[in-house]
């Protein structure tokens, strides 16, 4: 076993007297759904700082298809979508942030509609489908399959509009800026101003998660687990990093990127199929194709061992095409773009890293363990989503922790009233040891070893192997000192990967989207707990 690496408080040197300053009251990292929320709700008090490292459009939000679930029919209830989202968590949910984020679910939906967002209608009745693990119709969707894009254009379009409200683009965040358990806001780069230090007198995460340390996933490029690892540099808790969801079905075409096939394909009434075009879900749980994510996915990857094949196949011949057409525009273009008529031609798919359960703790307010430090959207635990997300619950918790978010920083701020003055800080890292570094391959390695190692099934031999190479990777890399954003992204992807791994490692049972081959039972008598991680 190597040595284990500690992660250096700051990634990069810096200067107070000789670097840039910039102020605000609030500072929003991430300009997803729950970033952008917040930023909205805290520009009532105060003046707001959103900074992203693309541009403010790409975000998980964006790439979004399923939809929002909500209890906005008067046939469903909240008690019925908070038993749905509890039994998906599998004894881990904190059931009192779920019964919060539900319960207010329905007007930050409503907030959104009244902010101009388009949702799917019939008549002057929205149009309700249902998922995996839902009991009740209860998601709404926009456009067919593009309700995230609708929802970040939505929240773009306020955000442009307020004019407490700015936008840095093509900003880097390296690390928090903290003294004495407290945050005075981050250290940042831009290609053009170089690096600056953001002071804030609050300041909220809303980096998303960290699906780009997997071969195959479905999140952007800009998913590379930045919020996690800077927080955790800093000193805040982490919670539940074990918990990766692998999204059952996404596109599967050799050497192009994997496009998510939404989980309403199968709510619409989608039936896999192995290669022999024999439906197999049944014989792996009673709900069939609307089984829990977790179940479908290892569903699926034992289908792929048994029958020696690459994938799976969503069937979807049997839905009326104009309906099928109407229904999934977005899906169809990109299947047509690879010849596939998804009214004619079985859909390739195989499961992807999706969605980062676990990440920085938060309590109700989404407040971190770090004085003045918020976390919302998927960078935050807020125990919603226990050991298993429940499907399109993700952009409800994002609009609501946002809203939770924005309005306890901007409010305490307003009460206070306080001048906030910077103080000296002078970081300086030494020189490295090591003057070249092919971080692509590095990165391309780690991608696949976590995709081999802890995956959608893990054990110990490939956990402590997994464990072994990060540690290896780390102890020359992690001392070294980059200019540039690949090198800032690759030592956190390294630190957010080590997590997951020793994550998993202790959690000796399966649970959820956990799923242990040397320990396959649930093990409610030792493990209904959470593992928490500090640094």
């Amino acid at each position: 076993m190597k040595k284990h690496i500690r992660p250096k408080r700051y990634l990069i040197s810096f200067d107070s007297h000789t670097t840039s300053h910039v102020f605000t009251d609030v500072l929003v990292i991430g300009s997803g759904v729950a970033g952008l929320n917040a930023a909205i709700q805290a520009a009532k008090h105060c003046s707001v700082l959103v900074i992203t490292k693309d541009t403010i459009d790409e975000s998980n939000t964006a790439y979004a298809q399923g939809g929002i679930a909500g209890v906005l029919s008067a046939k469903d209830s909240v008690a019925k979508h908070v038993k749905d989202t509890l039994v998906a968590g599998q004894g881990l949910s904190d059931t009192a942030a779920v019964r919060t984020i539900i319960s207010e679910g329905p007007k930050r939906i409503k907030d959104l509609i009244q902010h101009g967002a388009q949702f799917d209608m019939e008549g002057n009745q929205l149009i309700f489908t249902q998922e995996g693990g839902h009991c009740f119709s209860r998601i709404i969707r926009a456009q067919g399959d593009s309700t995230g894009r609708e929802v970040e254009h939505t929240l773009i379009r306020v955000v442009k509009g307020n004019k407490n409200i700015k936008i840095l683009e093509h900003t880097f965040t390296v690390d928090l800026i903290t003294k004495d358990t407290f945050c005075h806001g981050a250290v940042a780069w831009h290609a053009q101003k170089g690096c600056m230090l953001i002071w804030a007198k609050r300041t909220i995460l809303a980096t998303g998660g960290c699906g780009q340390v997997y071969r195959e996933t479905t999140n952007p490029g800009v998913a590379t687990g930045d919020g996690v690892a800077m927080a955790y540099r800093a000193g805040a808790t982490i919670q539940d990093m074990e918990f990766i969801q692998f999204h059952p079905t996404t596109l599967y075409i050799a050497g192009a990127a994997r496009f998510l096939i939404s989980e309403t394909v199968r709510g619409e009434g989608g039936i896999l199929r192995n290669r022999k075009g024999e439906r197999f879900m049944p014989e792996y749980h009673p709900r069939a194709e609307l089984a829990p994510r977790d179940v479908v996915s290892q569903s699926i990857l034992r289908e792929i061992q048994k029958t020696d094949h690459t994938n799976v196949y969503i069937d979807v011949r049997h839905i009326p095409k104009e309906r099928l057409y109407a229904r999934f525009p977005k899906i169809n273009e990109i299947c047509a773009s690879f010849g596939i008529d998804i009214a004619r031609d079985l859909i390739p798919v195989r499961p992807s890293a999706h969605y980062m359960i676990g990440g920085i703790k938060v309590n109700r307010f989404a407040r971190t363990t770090i004085k003045q430090l918020y976390a919302c959207g998927e960078v935050a635990c807020t125990g919603m989503h226990g050991a298993n997300r429940l499907g399109s619950n993700s952009l409800l918790e994002g609009l609501v922790t946002g809203y939770r978010a924005g309005t306890d920083a901007g409010k305490s701020i307003h009460r206070k009233k306080h001048e906030f003055l910077p103080y000296a800080v002078n970081e300086s890292l030494g020189l490295s040891k090591i003057s070249w570094l092919n971080l692509n391959d590095i990165g391309n390695s780690l991608k696949s070893l976590m995709w081999r190692d802890a995956g959608i099934e893990r054990d110990e031999r490939h956990l402590l192997e997994a464990g072994e190479m990060i540690e290896m990777w780390c102890s020359y890399v992690m001392d070294k000192e980059f200019s540039v954003p690949a090198g800032w992204e690759l030592q956190n992807m390294l630190l957010v990967s080590k997590l997951i791994v020793s994550s998993a490692q202790k959690r000796k049972e399966s649970r959820g989207v956990h799923h242990r081959t040397d320990y396959p039972q649930t093990d409610n008598r030792h493990w209904r707990r959470h593992i928490i991680i500090k640094e």
